[in-house]
């Protein structure tokens, strides 16, 4: 199965990075992007720099797209890129804000592209910082064709879209379903659950008749985007470019942080994280469900270096909605964004590789791990990786959930991950239930957010 079984997402594998930036001194000297002399009214919306349409352009990337600048290299020869690798900002390391900091305080070295495993970057990229020029060069006003943008999915762009315009490009979506092993729910008599509470329900059963499988992880930093976010858990309800809602005792809230203490408690749902030997070591041949991202498919599932579970084997059902809701919601697990620099020298080709890199099946559909956020590059990834066989079943829930992503969960400045990983993870591992701990989570929100400027209802 070409494209998906090997890779492991971006997002995830900051301690892999083949080639982390170093000092800022090394950093200007990897970059060659300079404003140059901007001119005041530039044609797309934002001063520009003087144009050389011959130069070279600079692209930042992760690890994993490393692929994607070689399919633009191949694809197009005569455009000269130079690539960079750094951490993407993973895991909410905040890097790309840091480096774009240092080259604004030196007034050159911006990089003309650069892709981030994260989903809040805009909410900064697109604003002055100390009165200077945004990073982010404004998209929707002639740089990226009206054509193009209206290609991605519905919502796709949300988090790249800050006051009305778009500041960058979606790789791909990261809606979370419902992952599970076909084969071992057909051999112990199970039936995909239905809603939450059956899926509750399955994993109290799971404990008793069959203790040591899994229907879930609750280790890693991403676990409220998971489960708090498909629990419409209005923690991260960002209303405004600096006003977030915040609102942890509701119960939403709490019936989703109920859940996962159930689960945990009777070992179901154990907190650990899925990048980590353990995880493989504990659990591989034993994990019956696993709700999460798109994404879960190569990096867990179809790798060899994690769980491997042979093809026909598994399935993906829909997002699960709670009792009495018509309707389920879903969340969103990283995704990524590309962005092209205000600053840069070059911005037909920075434009022309950003728009391959996000919508030619050249990459999203022949090399790219993760569903695509280009509705037509996501057909036609649907149907490659249906013609493997691999799957037991359609991957039809994938494409549903693209549409099912709550917008009640918003891409504010700071990181819920790094939030929940800095104040619920190690309190839960010391032996507190997640309900209880709601208060303090909602008290950790409010105040990161204020130090990053919000105004918190």
């Amino acid at each position: 199965m070409v494209g998906i079984h090997t890779v492991v997402h971006s997002r995830r594998r900051s301690a892999l990075t083949v080639a982390a930036l170093g000092a800022a001194t090394a950093l200007l000297a990897l970059t060659g992007c300079s404003t140059g002399g901007s001119s005041a009214n530039g044609s797309y919306g934002f001063p520009e720099a003087k144009q050389d349409t011959s130069s070279t352009i600079t692209v930042w990337v992760d690890a994993d797209r490393q692929a994607a600048a070689k399919a633009f290299e191949k694809a197009n020869p005569d455009t000269k890129i130079k690539v960079v690798t750094y951490d993407g900002s993973a895991n909410g390391s905040n890097s790309f804000r840091t480096k774009m900091q240092l080259f604004d305080r030196a007034g050159s070295g911006w990089p003309d592209v650069v892709f981030s495993s994260q989903n809040t970057d805009a909410s900064w990229a697109s604003q002055k910082s100390n009165g200077k020029q945004a990073f982010a060069a404004v998209l929707d006003k002639g740089l990226v064709s009206k054509d193009t943008l209206d290609g991605f999915a519905e919502g796709a762009l949300n988090p790249c879209t800050v006051e009305g315009h778009v500041y960058c490009l979606r790789n791909d979506l990261a809606q979370a379903v419902l992952w599970y092993n076909k084969s071992l729910m057909d051999q112990f008599g199970y039936s995909v659950p239905k809603t939450w509470e059956e899926f509750q329900e399955l994993g109290t059963k799971v404990a008793s008749e069959h203790p040591g499988y899994i229907v879930g992880t609750a280790g890693d930093a991403w676990t409220p985007e998971v489960y708090m976010w498909a629990s419409k858990c209005e923690a991260n309800n960002v209303t405004g470019p600096k006003a977030v809602t915040v609102k942890t005792d509701t119960t939403e809230c709490k019936r989703a942080a109920a859940l996962l203490d159930t689960l945990r408690k009777n070992g179901t749902v154990p907190a650990v994280s899925v990048f980590t030997p353990e995880f493989v070591k504990n659990y591989s041949g034993k994990v019956l469900m696993m709700p999460g991202p798109a994404w879960y498919a190569g990096a867990i599932f179809n790798n060899p270096q994690s769980l491997n579970v042979p093809a026909g084997q598994l399935g993906v059902a829909a997002p699960l909605p709670w009792k009495g809701e018509d309707k389920a919601v879903t969340g969103n697990v990283g995704g990524g964004t590309w962005f092209i620099s205000s600053h840069s020298k070059n911005l037909k080709a920075a434009e022309k590789f950003t728009q391959f890199v996000t919508t030619s099946p050249d990459y999203q559909v022949d090399v790219a791990p993760g569903y695509p956020a280009y509705a037509d590059a996501a057909t036609k990834w649907i149907a490659k990786q249906e013609s493997s066989k691999y799957f037991a079943t359609s991957l039809e829930p994938i494409t549903t959930a693209g549409s099912q992503i709550w917008d009640g969960w918003g891409y504010g400045l700071f990181s819920q991950e790094a939030i929940w990983a800095k104040t619920i993870t190690p309190a839960v591992a010391g032996g507190k239930t997640i309900e209880e701990l709601l208060p303090t989570w909602q008290q950790a929100i409010e105040n990161q957010a204020k130090v990053d400027g919000y105004k918190v209802n």
